[in-house]
């Protein structure tokens, strides 16, 4: 067991995956099904080729579901120029790309600064070492599992290696995985250290998601 197995794992669904036409509503279904943290998927169409959510859909979770922490997940070209519109929104965490086309380093500082946890998000395909300058302005590592932009992707083991190093560097940071988390997938990725779990369509799509929700939790102990 890695530094944090000790804690629970986190499930956060995934917000992208819900039915758009209803979000109040998916995200009050997100809070009393037992999410630790919901997950908001926010795309420019430019680092990434799909639109997504704005400012307001964090707003709108926030005043549903108050005690429901917001986790805002920054797939833009610019995140810098967008930070302080997501903190006035209610973000609780905001996660910006190292591959992403600003100053990370001060990117992170000033998520800190606004009042929000700071994250660091890898694409599939960038060596764990990119993360490693970042570690003491981090508050949380996302590893994605899939080429983001959009849901309903396989899992791709290949980025398994990675989330092994990003362990062993940061013995006791939490480490998300997005894309593809399944019943099949979650054991895995926390046997190579995954501490919190997104998951779009198993949880979206689920008759019962709590149930689960406590699947996932279970698979992933």
């Amino acid at each position: 067991m890695t530094g944090d197995r000790a804690v629970k794992p986190a499930v956060l669904p995934s917000l992208l995956a819900a039915d758009q036409g209803r979000l109040a509503d998916e995200i009050r279904r997100a809070a009393d099904a037992g999410a630790d943290e919901l997950h908001v998927d926010v795309m420019d169409g430019v680092f990434v080729p799909n639109l997504s959510f704005g400012p307001a859909v964090v707003e709108l979770a926030a005043r549903v579901a108050p005690d429901l922490p917001r986790n805002v997940h920054l797939m833009l070209a610019h995140p810098d120029r967008r930070l302080e519109a997501f903190a006035r929104a209610g973000a609780t965490t905001v996660l910006v790309h190292v591959e992403s086309s600003c100053f990370v380093e001060g990117a992170l500082r000033r998520i800190r600064a606004l009042g929000c946890r700071a994250g660091l998000v890898l694409n599939p395909l960038t060596p764990a070492a990119a993360a490693l300058p970042y570690l003491p302005l981090v508050d949380e590592i996302l590893q994605m599992t899939v080429f983001p932009g959009f849901g309903g992707q396989p899992f791709m083991r290949e980025t398994l290696p990675n989330l092994r190093a990003l362990r062993a560097a940061a013995p006791a940071l939490p480490l998300m995985v997005d894309g593809g988390v399944t019943r099949a997938t979650a054991a895995g990725a926390a046997a190579a250290g995954a501490t919190k779990f997104v998951a779009g369509s198993a949880l979206y799509g689920a008759a019962d998601m709590a149930a689960e929700i406590a699947a996932l939790r279970e698979l992933a102990s």
